[in-house]
């Protein structure tokens, strides 16, 4: 199987997984295999697939069933969904790979490509000529861009900072972004959190915040 094939083959199990419900509970073996292996096909072509996405953090495996991680498995499906080379392979496409499919655009924004500025004009980022020049515009930029990211894929309130940090990008200074930051926990707005975080490289890390004398903070909570 190419790398391209492959990449292809996960988008759609992780699909089936998310559509079968996998976030909120585990799906059992046999109503996942049922769902993604062909007649023409056996459990054991899957394996190495299932492995992958098992190292990756994506779903989890028990002796039952199969489970998607709502932060590195969506964000992986995320990904799979946008790439420009995923389709459906033959002149068929099955009900459920439909029906999820417009399951999961009804739950997304669909923002322009390559922009924070949602389609309809309207939010914070929306409104912003230049740059990030107060508090008060921070945390409404902030508070858009963590409900977005929230909504868009099932995070359980749980956003890794370094996300909110890139959507946010070049509209606030790294300095001024930790700053304002820290002002809306002490503010009660945001609890910011310690957790591991998939694939947590040196990038991912340098993106969250660092708490002088507390330490490192990998998530933030909204409070209210």
């Amino acid at each position: 199987m190419t790398s391209q094939n492959t990449a292809k083959t996960i988008t759609r199990l992780l699909l089936a997984l998310w559509d079968l419900g996998g976030t909120q509970q585990e799906v059992k073996k046999g109503q996942f295999t049922k769902r993604i292996v062909s007649k023409s096909q056996k459990v054991a072509d899957y394996q190495s697939i299932f492995e992958e996405l098992q190292s990756q953090g994506a779903i989890a495996i028990s002796k039952k069933g199969y489970s998607l991680t709502s932060g590195k498995g969506l964000e992986v499906l995320g990904e799979g969904l946008r790439s420009g080379d995923f389709k459906f392979e033959g002149t068929i496409v099955g009900t459920w790979a439909a029906n999820a499919l417009v399951k999961w655009i009804s739950q997304i924004d669909v923002a322009v490509s390559g922009a924070d500025v949602p389609v309809n004009g309207k939010g914070a980022l929306a409104e912003l000529s230049e740059g990030i020049a107060s508090y008060g515009e921070f945390k409404s930029v902030a508070l858009e861009v963590y409900d977005k990211l929230n909504q868009n894929y099932n995070l359980d309130d749980l956003v890794p900072i370094y996300r909110i940090r890139r959507e946010i990008g070049d509209w606030v200074s790294r300095e001024d972004f930790n700053e304002w930051l820290l002002e809306m926990q002490a503010s009660d707005i945001f609890q910011l959190m310690t957790g591991e975080i998939p694939d947590f490289n040196s990038d991912k890390r340098d993106d969250s915040i660092t708490i002088p004398g507390v330490g490192l903070r990998s998530y933030a909570k909204r409070l209210n």
